[in-house]
């Protein structure tokens, strides 16, 4: 028998995928993107397209109820998957929301727990229209889907990526993962004490309220796929931050074919990441390139639009795009060149 852990998330799903081929005209992209893409009008007129994207966060494994409020979870479990659509330049419209709740929660809970969904759907005018709700014996399970839709013109693919684009994203990276170092830091020292109230320290965040802001409630980034279609841009092609910039830069080479360079010193860093990360001791590009969970976009626009996509706010080019023969590889501040590597998840980790 064939260990998970020798394939690692992607390669998993590329195993069990590979040979899928699509039964119905109606399914024009598959497996392989942010969302899916569905055209069901058969009028050549209607080029609306229908995007699906669906996640699923386990607890003990994508979140800690220890530290995670039932609120925020909620906030980012619909966060999660309106990023992937917007990673499509589309518009989220409705979500299917399946649950699996163990006997320790209470009603109470999960009116917490959706109180926190409904503020994100209110946020960016997404409706909850159904689901599921079953028992578990192993905790909190949370699986969203999201429907969405986009102009067939506007659709933005992971493969659409070509020889010279620069490379761009939005915001700063590493944030989400040094607020996760904040938590679990203060978890271990909370664990530490637990039966000793007399002697319990409350934990302190001061000056690293952003950080655990980027963990626990992220923000998809609507307002900058809205700044794009202003300026008139349009990315060729476009994927989310949820895996580390090294995963996501990886998946936008091997779909469109091509390699790319990406310089240590473009990469936007938060002033309270770079001193968390030295608080903790640890490569801040490392949290960047590796953390994940930063929901920013990566996307990829032709050289002649450097002008236009240079003058967006909170928008920053990091690299270009090449050849696929000449490699996928990171440039450090001394000029030295090195290969992305993707981490992925790791079942064992």
């Amino acid at each position: 028998m064939t260990d998970i852990s020798t394939l690692g998330e992607f390669g998993l799903i590329k195993h069990l995928t590979h040979d899928m081929k699509p039964h119905n005209a109606s399914t024009l992209c598959g497996v392989g993107d942010d969302c899916a893409v569905m055209q069901y009008s058969t009028d050549p007129a209607d080029t609306r397209r229908v995007l699906l994207t669906t996640d699923m966060l386990m607890q003990g494994v994508h979140f800690d109820l220890v530290y995670t409020p039932l609120k925020h979870l909620g906030y980012k479990a619909v966060m999660v998957n309106l990023s992937d659509v917007y990673a499509m330049n589309g518009t989220p419209r409705q979500l299917l929301v399946s649950l699996a709740v163990d006997r320790r929660f209470t009603v109470e809970h999960m009116e917490e727990l959706y109180a926190g969904m409904r503020l994100a759907c209110e946020r960016h005018g997404v409706d909850i229209v159904g689901g599921d709700t079953t028992t578990s014996l192993t905790g909190l399970a949370i699986s969203i889907t999201c429907i969405g839709e986009a102009d067939a013109a506007d659709v933005a693919t992971r493969s659409g990526a070509h020889d010279t684009d620069l490379l761009c994203v939005s915001g700063n990276l590493g944030a989400a993962y040094m607020g996760l170092q904040m938590m679990e830091r203060e978890k271990k020292v909370f664990m530490e004490q637990k039966g000793q109230p007399e002697t319990m320290v409350q934990p302190d965040f001061q000056g690293r309220e952003y950080l655990i802001e980027r963990i626990l409630k992220p923000e998809a980034r609507r307002d900058v796929v809205e700044r794009l279609r202003e300026a008139g841009i349009r990315p060729t092609a476009m994927i989310d931050v949820s895996d580390g910039l090294s995963s996501e830069a990886m998946h936008l080479c091997e779909m469109s074919g091509v390699g790319c360079r990406i310089y240590e010193e473009k990469i936007p860093i938060d002033y309270q990441t770079a001193v968390a990360a030295e608080e903790c001791n640890l490569n801040v590009y490392t949290a960047a390139l590796n953390g994940g969970e930063d929901y920013e976009l990566l996307f990829t626009v032709p050289l002649a639009q450097h002008e236009a996509v240079a003058q967006l706010d909170d928008v920053h080019i990091i690299g270009y795009m090449t050849r696929a023969e000449l490699g996928r590889k990171l440039i450090t501040r001394d000029g030295n060149e090195f290969d992305l590597k993707a981490q992925g998840w790791n079942p064992l980790a």
